[in-house]
């Protein structure tokens, strides 16, 4: 096996699309039901063998909910490797949200990888996306993956396909 590699990912998005309760699930196989609104940025760290037996070490920043990217997140932005746009299928608000932070982004990180996430798939009953809606992603070759931080359902994938896209694998 060769060196650790360390790779910083953000998760973006608007207020209460799930992004700590993502991180969370992935990083501790945990869930609550209790919203705690992030303030600023956390970050958590989660090492993994890829299926190549690459070690990866993901250093994951949890940033504050936000509509748009502000002076002070750019900071939090510098030395991003990959990132993660996380919008709630069950609120459709969210995903053009997710979009304008996409557009704002694209100069300055257009060649770093970056996943949709549509999160809270367990609440089908109260979707309100259609592929349709996110047909511009796709086009613009992004990964979009539907998840659910309540039930586990691909969080894992998600992670796992951004950590091999930050290697280049």
């Amino acid at each position: 096996m060769g060196p650790l590699l360390k790779k910083k990912i953000c998760l973006l998005g608007s207020f209460g699309v799930g992004k700590t309760s993502l991180i969370r699930q992935y990083v501790s196989h945990v869930y609550s039901e209790e919203y705690i609104s992030t303030i600023g940025v956390h970050i958590s760290k989660k090492e993994l063998i890829l299926p190549s037996g690459t070690e990866l070490s993901l250093l994951i920043w949890d940033l504050e909910g936000q509509d748009e990217i502000h002076d002070f997140s750019k900071n939090y932005l510098k030395g991003m490797s990959a990132y993660f746009l996380v919008a709630d299928g069950t609120r459709a608000e969210t995903l053009m949200t997710a979009q304008n932070l996409y557009q704002s982004l694209a100069g300055e990180y257009s060649d770093i990888p970056s996943i949709l996430i549509l999160n809270k798939n367990d609440l089908s009953e109260k979707w309100q996306l259609d592929e349709s809606q996110y047909s511009d992603f796709i086009q613009d070759g992004i990964e979009v993956i539907q998840t659910s931080a309540k039930t586990g359902d691909g969080v894992e994938a998600g992670f796992l396909s951004l950590a091999e896209k930050v290697t280049g694998l």
